[in-house]
């Protein structure tokens, strides 16, 4: 009988975006800009500077795989060691459920591509199977979101390692592994998965710069899995079929119901449908609220200190410490506090690296803002998530000039939904990466390197992109 593992293995053997609706390249391409830009944003920032260190540690500095934004060549593992750290470093990177994805998917897959040489076209399947892959294990699996008799209840056990089969077959894919060797570093990767340590970061505030999962580290078990088992090693590929003893168990998960991960496998493809792109460098539950409170502040040219008070409602899941937070002592603690996010939307600072600068995070005029800002859960949403998973129904209030301002959004920028002005266009995701990828590479780089992405499927060598994504002269 067929396991789960080797239906998987047998999916990213025969992937052919050529047969694929036009979306699924068209998507991977949008994600891997993103996330490159994403990168570049990130070089200033301390915490993915450590990674950078640390991949010169692990890998050395004459290797075939580039560190983005920075000038370090150093080895595959090492690269993607350090590009997913930078990728996840402002928390701008784009979001699949069961939640981040291209961080951990990604930087594999790129640094093998460079390493080796591989045609575009080869690295656009390896990512679109991956975020596939992702989305589909996730579905068989607790999720952030689940409703539990009418409420949001978070799983006790939560995290993003699931992510990681999709991102050992993309590894695989591009070294062009048979389906026996995608199907053993499918085994081997379930076998050596990091633990989903989120909840812990939830409830333990301030919380750790590391974040809700160690990026690189997740990134660099890929590739492990990947490079092993062409190595010869052997893998568990009945790992996705025991829910007694296999990844079920020891990953943590209550809800095992795998029926979605081979459903119609090959023939429909199905994370174009739920793939977003955030527009700010902060957890995602709020955008829609920063969506709304900069329209008001730029309609009515409102100043941080005209503002009274600001009360915002929305997600009914985040009554949580690390989102409550308001001892903010680095970005990583700014990232997820929602009063000091709402105070910084109302500043007018274009949303990118700016934002998590030290300057912005410890301004006394944001501090003061946040301290006077005030979050809820709206009392709609949880009737309105299981309505449409979509949605995010938010509501905001800005007592300001002796009035309240009011505004609201059902859905944020950045999904694609009901609403066709919350998608995320081509023209305004490259305007997103052009103002991430500033004064890292030049302007002429960074219109060099969109255009390949885009026309990915085209290009000959990986490695000549990757040249574009190293600093300007």
């Amino acid at each position: 009988m067929t396991t789960i593992i080797e239906r998987l293995a047998e999916f990213a053997h025969d992937a052919d975006l050529t047969e694929a609706p036009a979306v699924v390249s068209s998507e991977a391409k949008r994600i891997l800009l993103d996330s490159i830009g994403c990168a570049l944003a990130s070089t200033g920032d301390d915490a993915a500077g450590r990674a950078v260190s640390y991949a010169e540690y692990l890998g050395g500095t004459s290797g075939p795989a580039t560190v983005l934004g920075t000038g370090v060549a150093t080895s595959v593992p090492a690269a993607a060691f350090a590009n997913a750290e930078l990728i996840n470093a402002l928390d701008q990177d784009a979001v699949l459920p069961p939640g981040h994805v291209a961080p951990y998917v990604v930087p594999g897959a790129l640094a093998t591509a460079e390493a080796q040489r591989v045609p575009g076209r080869v690295l656009l399947t390896a990512i679109a199977v991956a975020h596939e892959m992702s989305f589909r294990i996730g579905q068989a699996t607790d999720y952030l979101r689940d409703i539990t008799d009418g409420v949001v209840t978070i799983p006790k056990v939560i995290g993003y390692s699931s992510t990681l089969f999709g991102a050992a077959a993309a590894v695989g894919v591009v070294k062009g592994l048979d389906e026996d060797g995608l199907a053993t570093a499918l085994g081997i990767m379930g076998a050596t998965m990091p633990t989903n340590t989120q909840r812990a970061w939830m409830m333990h505030a301030p919380s750790t710069t590391i974040k809700y999962q160690l990026a690189g580290g997740m990134a660099l078990t890929a590739v492990t899995a990947a490079n092993l088992a062409e190595l010869g090693h052997t893998g568990d590929v009945q790992m996705l079929d025991d829910r007694e003893f296999g990844f079920p168990r020891f990953i943590g998960t209550q809800r095992w119901e795998p029926a979605p991960i081979t459903d119609e496998l090959g023939v429909t493809w199905r994370f174009p449908q739920f793939q977003a792109f955030k527009p700010y460098p902060h957890c995602r539950v709020m955008h829609g609220l920063f969506d709304a409170l900069r329209e008001i502040v730029a309609d009515n040219g409102l100043r941080p200190d005209e503002i009274e008070s600001i009360d915002a409602w929305g997600e009914s899941f985040v009554q949580q410490p690390v989102w409550v937070n308001e001892d903010i002592r680095n970005p990583r603690d700014a990232q997820f506090s929602m009063t000091h996010g709402l105070a910084m939307a109302a500043h007018d600072l274009a949303p990118g690296r700016d934002w998590q600068t030290d300057a912005a995070v410890h301004d006394p005029s944001v501090l003061s803002l946040m301290r006077r800002s005030h979050f809820h859960t709206h009392p709609d949403f949880a009737a309105a998530l299981a309505a449409d998973p979509s949605a995010r129904t938010t509501k905001l209030e800005i007592r300001a000039r002796g009035r309240v301002f009011e505004g609201a959004r059902q859905y944020p920028k950045g999904v694609p939904s009901a609403d066709p002005e919350t998608y995320m266009t081509d023209e305004q995701l490259t305007a997103k990466f052009r103002h991430n990828a500033d004064g890292v590479i030049s302007d002429a780089a960074a219109e060099e390197l969109a255009a390949a992405v885009f026309d990915l499927e085209n290009v000959g060598d990986v490695a000549t992109i990757l040249a574009l994504a190293r600093p300007r002269d």
